[in-house]
């Protein structure tokens, strides 16, 4: 008989012990890569959120003031075309932060790669420990 075969459980157990933290290693430096690339995500969200906030500011500003003039030429009263591309103003910031939410949102930044390995993971030490 040889080396292998001689083996007893508690070297067995040891060994599966190992394999099972080398396992559990590799999961957490998966999740530890996967985190860093959502971490990169949501900077990459918020910058652009930020830089579309700071250059549409002034666009939209001067927009404004020319459909607000636009309906006083049409024979509009000042502060009723004012008020207009004010709700103009507020249905176009709601539509922008509903677009960034939507980016932001948990499901879309959870580890799922990581979560369906520890899955696999699970499965495969309950296959090892029968």
């Amino acid at each position: 008989m040889n080396d292998e075969q001689d083996r007893g459980i508690p070297q067995l157990l040891g060994d599966a012990l190992s394999q099972f933290t080398k396992l559990f290693q590799n999961e957490i430096d998966l999740a530890k890569a996967e985190l860093g690339e959502k971490a990169q995500q949501v900077g990459i969200a918020v910058g652009l959120l930020a830089g579309g906030a700071v250059l549409v500011i002034p666009a939209v500003v001067m927009a404004l003031f020319a459909f607000s003039a636009a309906l006083i030429s049409a024979g509009w009263s000042q502060p009723l075309s004012y008020l207009a591309s004010a709700i103009l103003a507020l249905l176009l910031a709601a539509v922008l932060v509903a677009f960034a939410l939507n980016r932001l949102e948990a499901r879309k930044l959870a580890p799922t790669e990581t979560l369906r390995q520890l899955d696999k993971d699970k499965e495969t030490v309950k296959g090892m420990v029968r």
